[in-house]
């Protein structure tokens, strides 16, 4: 089995990624959907999350309001922190329940946007960062995400910055340019992803 990390910042365009990888034979773990479904309505994960920050945060049908966690961690440290005790534990388990159902031989892509935040890029025997200029990365947001551009800002800002995700990266795939460069990126990358676990 070989384990590649993915990460790239908010609007960098990591899900085009993934999801080429995916048709090319990986099998894609992704941490965003997880982390979503660790917190579903009935969870002892979203329970600890409202014992955490109060009822506050559902929604009318009992839902956590992401965009309203969100506001509140992404401008407090500490906040962030409490949600991250939280969630990461449970995302954790689950992605290793999922990493142990993938067969011996599969190319399994962890699809982990804050990777380098978190240390993590030694756990993988790959780290593919898809990385784009933040005003590209600002553009995506506002217009394809409906985020202001001080939300958009301040979410980027929350993050490691190119440069340090650079720094742990085996790849880095530029995806400032056409859909059809992207694509030629995504399959060199796998042509040598094939190549070395094939070779064990």
């Amino acid at each position: 089995m070989l384990k590649v990390g993915l990460t790239g910042g908010i609007g960098a365009g990591k899900s085009e990624v993934s999801r080429r990888l995916a048709e090319y034979g990986a099998v894609v773990i992704d941490a965003d959907r997880i982390a979503r479904e660790v917190v579903e309505p009935g969870t002892p994960g979203l329970a600890a999350v409202v014992a955490e920050f109060g009822p506050g945060v559902l929604t009318a049908d009992g839902r956590m309001d992401r965009e309203k966690v969100g506001e509140i961690v992404f401008a407090d440290p500490d906040r962030l922190a409490a949600l991250n005790r939280i969630v990461h534990p449970l995302v954790g388990e689950r992605m290793q329940e999922l990493m142990d159902a993938a067969p011996d031989d599969a190319i399994v892509v962890y699809d982990v946007p804050l990777l380098t935040e978190n240390g993590l890029a030694a756990m993988y025997d790959v780290v593919i960062v898809v990385d784009a200029p933040v005003e590209l990365q600002v553009e995506r947001l506002t217009t394809l995400r409906g985020m202001t551009e001080d939300a958009a800002r301040a979410r980027i800002a929350a993050q490691a910055t190119r440069e340090e995700r650079r720094a742990v990266a085996d790849h880095v795939i530029d995806n400032s340019g056409s859909m059809d460069s992207l694509d030629a990126r995504v399959a060199a990358i796998w042509a040598d992803l094939t190549r070395r676990a094939a070779a064990g």
